[in-house]
This record gives structure tokens, sequence and C-alpha cells, in this order.
């Protein structure tokens, strides 16, 4: 029997595989706790839909990151902080800082466990900071940390 999995079984299928298996397996193991349908014409073309629908949506989400990646590229965030000898911070400034001054001052909402920052800045200065915005996008953004 053809079968179209809905969630990923080990050894058999992923989701969204399409499979000869065995009937009596399919019957009384996949169909009964909803692991996989039976491939018929109109569930095959649903498949299709909704593959098609998901890429269109990864496009999507890949475009806008791009489009981010052009806006922040040119961005300079200021952030103030006290420091002592030697232009040395109390302190450190964090990706939590970094994301928060980015969404309150600019607007950007952006993830603090996408700005890759290696270890806390703790000098006073400028710092280029990577940021993954998507799989396949990555951008940086300038961080200057000043004197308050």
């Amino acid at each position: 029997m053809r079968v179209i999995f809905l969630k990923d079984v080990k050894g058999k299928g992923k989701k969204g595989d399409v499979k000869n298996v065995s009937d009596g397996y399919a019957r009384n193991f996949l169909l009964k706790n909803n692991l996989a349908e039976e491939a018929t014409s109109g569930n095959l073309k649903a498949l299709e839909a909704k593959k098609k629908k998901d890429a269109a949506l990864e496009q999507q989400e890949k475009d806008d990151a791009v489009e981010l990646k052009e806006k922040i590229e040119n961005l300079t965030v200021e952030i103030k902080a006290k420091s002592g000898e030697g232009g040395r911070l109390f302190g450190s400034i964090t990706s939590k800082q970094i994301a928060d001054v980015l969404n309150k001052n600019y607007g950007y909402q952006i993830d603090k466990r996408k700005i890759e920052l290696n270890q806390p800045i703790r000098s006073l200065g400028y710092t280029n900071v990577p940021v993954k915005l998507h799989q396949e996008v990555s951008g940086t953004i300038k961080v200057h940390v000043a004197e308050q």
C-alpha cells in the first residue's frame, strides 16, 4: 500500500515522503496512529500544494532576511556604558543588550540568539558583530560602545 507519511517514522520514512509499505503495517500501525495517510490522488495533490506553499513561504523569509541585512549593514548601534582606565568597561555588552537597542531605537526585531557574539564586548570603541538572519543570510552590525 502506498502511504504519505505525516510524521517521521524511524527506519521507514520522513514527513512528506510517499512510500510503499505492507498492507498490514499500514492499516494496523501507520494509519491507526495517524503517522501516515493513504496515498490517494487527492491526498497527493494536497501534498504537492503544501510543498509549493512551504517553498514560497521559505523564499519569502529569505527575501525578508536579505532586505533586513541591507538595512542593518549601514547601521551603527550606539551603546553607552561606564568604563574605567584604559577603556575597560565595568561589566560587558551582551547580545541581549544589542538586540534591545536595535528594537528600541531602530525598530528591528532581531532575536538575541541570532547575534553571534562569541564573547561579550568589554572595551570602548567600535566592534563588528556578525548576525545570522537566515540559514543562508548573514550580516554584520557595527556596535559603538561609548563612555557614559
